[in-house]
């Protein structure tokens, strides 16, 4: 069974690959020991993908393990406030990961905005043992709601109504999500280029 490395701990984002890619396995950054912080310091989305793919690839050749490496970088981006956060959304208030100032900082700035339109794009690599890469962007449209709803945890979802499903991702089912979903579109896309390159 051929190999594919994750670049992520996410167990969310490795359920969802591992669904997906039910015929290899799937090891997340964990599983190979790869402890090392990598800096995602790129000006897009591709970069920052690029960025894990490259370190991952650097270690596995340390090691001596031939296998893929599957990198995404994902962001929201708001057309009232220039595509911001951009490649800053998980530290759009400063601190990585802080969900709840970041959701606080993106209403207020909107708080006077009549165009709420925004989305959500993933950028997907697949790097292969000799460097070279294939890659995947994708998106799903959204319109920001004034306050938050449901469950207050996860990124950004609980202000956005989806312009797919016409409801929130708190109130749509897995099934529903997965359809309309920037991570999910662009795997689908990058299995159909992996089928091209075989």
């Amino acid at each position: 069974m051929r190999k594919i490395i994750l670049a992520s701990n996410n167990q969310h984002k490795i359920k969802e690959f591992k669904e997906i890619f039910f015929d290899a396995e799937i090891l997340s950054l964990n599983d190979i020991w790869y402890c090392d912080d990598i800096v995602e310091d790129g000006e897009t989305f591709l970069e920052n993908a690029l960025i894990k793919c490259n370190a991952v690839r650097e270690f596995l050749k340390e090691k001596w393990i031939e296998a893929d490496v599957i990198a995404d970088d994902s962001g929201l981006c708001v057309n009232a406030l220039n595509w911001e956060p951009w490649v800053y959304s998980a530290r759009y208030a400063w601190w990585h990961g802080n969900n709840a100032d970041n959701r606080a900082k993106l209403l207020k700035k909107l708080e006077w905005k009549n165009d709420r339109s925004a989305y959500f794009v993933c950028c997907l690599v697949k790097m292969f043992p000799n460097w070279e890469y294939i890659y995947s962007e994708w998106k799903t449209y959204w319109t920001i709601l004034k306050e938050e709803i449901w469950d207050k945890s996860f990124g950004y979802d609980c202000i956005f109504l989806s312009d797919d499903l016409h409801k929130s991702f708190w109130e749509a089912s897995d099934e529903e999500k997965n359809k309309v979903s920037h991570r999910w579109r662009a795997i689908a896309n990058l299995i159909e280029k992996m089928k091209t390159r075989e």
